[in-house]
């Protein structure tokens, strides 16, 4: 039996919020150079992510207050059309091609990505089924054998994309929520293993692959192709030093970094805001995940507690990957910041993941 209902977890809540104004705030000052020179606007990008931002917070309220217990009754259905929209975007014609990935279905209006639904949707799926039979996690062929073909089928089409960063947030989630559930340690270590030989495989099937990853070993062996992004990111966080350089006065962001509102936003906020700044950005990630997983340790039945430790991790691993990333201790991929980047649908749809866990703090033990 569930508790009787509490206020939303505050903390959270406020964290999430400074971290989005964080995000209006640096997408603004990162991009209005670049869109003077596409779009002759130097708020096209900021009034985007207002929008975004908006409509986020909006569905995040909406959704505080709707029972997490009714996600059940439409996991089947939601994960069926996720699947079918991650088939839709690799169609020519329906797929929007952008450097080269088509991930993105053209709305005319809006674009929207199909595996930031699909993440949501895989974590309340396998949520829901390893919570129904909590002993069966233990055993490999009956427990876990099927999320796996599920998961393998859902990062096989994200690689198609292609989208290797995506692909490994996804499948690292779905292994710490085994993990959680009580799957057996080594099982987990076989599966560590296995997706660590299977992006290597990723790797090295793609010759571009190849040429980030010997670039994350030696950037300087190619300064001006593969190597240029993760150098130009830490003269941007080099520059930064302390204090930074003042909000608004980042040399790098005129063109000489790519991506500086999206995937290197964060060499950015180092350079403008300097190491403290940095750092402050890491301490609410930080403090988000402590509150995710106090939710989920606290939560009033098994499904609450796996789906508020699939959506904690896969905001955490996102926000690891991308910041090692930029600080140039992964190889280059595109994953975004969550909250900070530019990104309407992945930042709808992390929101509405945090409505879920906010949902699911009200019912929480208080402790």
């Amino acid at each position: 039996m569930r508790l009787k209902k509490r206020s939303p977890d505050f903390i959270l809540f406020l964290t999430v919020l400074m971290l989005l104004s964080v995000g209006i705030v640096m997408v603004f000052s990162a991009s209005q150079y670049v869109t003077i020179i596409r779009y002759q606007n130097a708020f096209y990008y900021f009034e985007r992510q207002m929008l975004w931002a908006l409509i986020g917070v909006t569905a995040m309220i909406v959704i505080m207050n709707i029972d997490y217990y009714r996600i059940k009754r439409w996991i089947g259905p939601i994960v069926v059309i996720a699947f079918v929209l991650l088939i839709m975007v690799l169609i020519p014609g329906i797929g929007k091609e952008v450097n080269g990935s088509m991930r993105w279905i053209d709305l005319k209006i809006i674009s929207f990505a199909p595996a930031e639904l699909v993440k949501l949707c895989l974590i309340a799926f396998v949520a829901f089924g390893l919570s129904k039979r909590p002993g069966l996690v233990q055993n490999f062929s009956k427990g876990l054998l099927p999320y796996l073909a599920i998961m393998a089928a859902a990062a096989g089409l994200i690689l198609m994309q292609p989208d290797l960063g995506t692909a490994v947030t996804l499948c690292g989630t779905i292994i710490i929520m085994f993990l959680a559930a009580g799957a057996r340690i080594s099982h987990i270590l076989g599966l560590g293993v296995a997706g660590l030989c299977a992006v290597m495989v990723a790797i090295i099937v793609k010759p571009y692959r190849v040429k980030r990853f010997l670039a994350f070993l030696d950037p300087t062996a190619d300064p001006q192709g593969s190597g240029y992004h993760i150098i130009q990111s830490l003269y941007a966080l080099g520059s930064g030093g302390l204090f930074g350089m003042g909000l608004g006065q980042s040399k790098q962001k005129f063109l000489y970094l790519p991506e500086n509102h999206t995937d290197f936003i964060f060499a950015i906020i180092g350079e403008e805001l300097g190491f403290i700044g940095a750092s402050l950005v890491i301490l609410l990630f930080m403090l988000l995940v402590w509150r995710g997983l106090k939710i989920a340790i606290t939560s009033p039945d098994p499904f609450a507690s796996l789906l508020a430790t699939g959506i904690t991790c896969g905001i955490a691993l996102q926000a690891i990957i991308n910041i090692g990333v930029v600080t140039g201790s992964m190889p280059v991929t595109g994953v975004p910041l969550p909250f900070i980047s530019f990104g309407g649908t992945s930042l709808l749809f992390t929101l509405m993941g945090v409505g879920i866990l906010l949902n699911i703090s009200k019912y929480t033990s208080p402790r």
